[in-house]
């Protein structure tokens, strides 16, 4: 059984295609010159929301049309959890291996002083997480869930 055929490994599948669409939607806007806009991070959240819901849906499919709540919530937090840490890491690396933009944030941004790669990388990882348990909080209305006594 291959990595990407595990019903085991559904998080980690779906972090990284989160990442995959974090990555591909930065290098775009970037390369056409958008990526001083801050306000178009908020297309990240249709991503992070894709891939939580359907990672949900897959772990469920997967695994006898059955998951609780909590760990449908736990499911959703390690997704959102990988793909955010995956982006991080190729965050980090584009601002250490593009220093004009890293001078450009420290220059244009209210708090871009006090920044550097790792603060950055570190805001964009907790950012997520917390991103990713209320994305995952809200799509639990929309998956079906078992009962306790289930």
């Amino acid at each position: 059984m291959s990595f990407f055929s595990n019903p085991n490994r559904v998080p980690e599948r779906y972090g990284i295609a989160i990442a995959g669409g974090f990555i591909l939607y930065f290098t775009l806007m970037f390369l056409l010159g958008q990526g001083s806009h801050v306000e178009l991070r908020l297309f990240n959240l249709p991503i992070l929301g894709a891939g939580v819901y359907f990672g949900l849906k897959k772990f469920k499919e997967t695994h006898g049309k059955h998951i609780n709540y909590f760990r449908a919530l736990a499911t959703g937090v390690a997704i959102s959890s990988i793909g955010t840490f995956l982006f991080s890491v190729f965050l980090f690396a584009f601002l250490k291996l593009n220093p004009a933009f890293m001078q450009w944030i420290m220059e244009n941004e209210p708090m871009g002083r006090h920044l550097n790669p790792y603060m950055l990388s570190f805001i964009i990882l907790l950012e997520g997480v917390f991103s990713g348990l209320l994305v995952t909080f809200v799509l639990l209305n929309w998956i079906d869930t078992d009962e306790v006594t289930d």
